[in-house]
């Protein structure tokens, strides 16, 4: 099989063991492929994260690419068809943990701007990269942190191109142009331990809160928007007793999730929950934990990767907010414009995952011609 510099890289991060929120040296072999090409490096250490941002040039327009290094675990080692950090190529198929979710990515990243830089050296505007090792984890010392310190001394970004595995059928057909926003909730209701032969010693606090679950699930918290489906309202864990079967608990704790639009918001919906709550004369302690929802419509950077993708794969991508969270909520603080383009995300965060080594080349080119028609101006 021929090879290319960007499989080549790709290979050489995919072999380095950087569970989350371990870099393993790839953020380091990132950063000797950017300084000859005359990038500023900022490495950013938070905690036991490692993150830098680069930059190129100190003109607008501002062009950053953000990912991270960082995987998730890979489970079984023994359910793995070849060794997770062993990158093989099997029937043009490249297999590795981190090679859809997403070090692929991070190696089209810098190839395409190594072309780029190559074909166009006195280019207008400047690129940057915003790469991090907390993506998987907690996200708390990666790209938000970068993004403070971007934001306290004033440096905005025009347009984001966040390297997530954002295709569904086809390598091109899909671009997230925003995603939901999260909001958790950690509710521990009180009531009253005792023996259940004895009901009127006790208060049972799963059959107090059961009501106000079937108000909780039954409230039309919005109706979504041309972006967005409508806010989702679900309960992810419930844990109450002893384990004992003649036992009623003295409380019962309830992880809970929205997954809201632009049509909620996060103090909206505290309040409308609190009010659920108390109608219910309830006791009980509740904790949240917060991300917000972003959106980028129709602009210049949505035009300018769909027309690179059309070009590159010759699909035309759909514009999407579907899936979980992405760092693309943190940088949409200092960016106007944010999407999020990659490769197939069918595999990700499984046994086995993989790209197609045919998509990769096509990858470096969507983001070398997105390059191209926003800097060459």
């Amino acid at each position: 099989m021929t090879t290319t510099k960007t499989l080549d890289l790709a290979i050489d991060l995919l072999s380095r063991q950087s569970n989350t929120p371990l870099d393993a040296g790839c953020q380091e072999l990132m950063i000797s492929r950017l300084e000859p090409l005359g990038f500023k490096i900022e490495r950013m250490r938070f905690g036991d994260v490692d993150n830098f941002y680069a930059r190129r040039g100190s003109a607008s327009p501002l062009l950053v690419f953000a990912g991270h290094t960082d995987v998730v675990p890979t489970g079984p080692l023994e359910k793995w068809h070849t060794p997770p950090f062993e990158p093989t190529i099997k029937d043009g198929i490249l297999y590795a943990r981190g090679a859809a979710d997403m070090k692929t990515s991070c190696a089209a990243f810098i190839t395409a701007i190594e072309d780029f830089i190559d074909l166009h050296p006195d280019h207008a505007g400047s690129i940057g990269l915003l790469i991090t090792s907390d993506e998987e984890g907690i996200a708390i010392n990666g790209t938000i942190k970068v993004v403070e310190v971007l934001k306290a001394r004033g440096e905005l970004i025009d347009y984001c191109i966040v390297g997530e595995p954002t295709s569904n059928k086809v390598v091109g057909d899909m671009i997230k142009n925003g995603r939901r926003g999260s909001l958790s909730g950690k509710l521990t209701v009180k009531g009253v331990q005792g023996h259940i032969a004895y009901p009127h010693l006790v208060k049972n606090p799963i059959h107090m809160v059961a009501p106000a679950i079937k108000d909780m699930v039954d409230t039309v918290w919005d109706t979504g928007n041309e972006y967005f489906p409508p806010t989702s309202w679900q309960i992810s864990n419930m844990n109450g007793g002893t384990g004992a079967t003649n036992v009623v608990p003295g409380e019962v704790e309830i992880l809970f999730n929205f997954r809201f639009c632009t049509a909620s918001t996060e103090a909206n919906l505290k309040s409308r929950t609190l009010t659920i709550l108390d109608k219910h004369a309830l006791e009980y302690d509740l904790e949240w934990e917060y991300s917000p929802p972003y959106i980028t419509s129709q602009g210049n950077l949505v035009e300018a990767i769909t027309s690179a993708i059309q070009q590159a794969y010759g699909v035309t991508p759909e514009l999407s907010t579907t899936g979980g969270t992405s760092d693309g909520r943190f940088i949409a603080d200092i960016c106007k414009q944010v999407i999020e383009f990659g490769p197939l995300n069918a595999t990700i965060h499984k046994l086995n995952e993989c790209v197609a080594v045919a998509d990769i080349e096509p990858l470096k080119d969507t983001y070398r011609i997105t390059l191209e028609k926003l800097l060459l101006i």
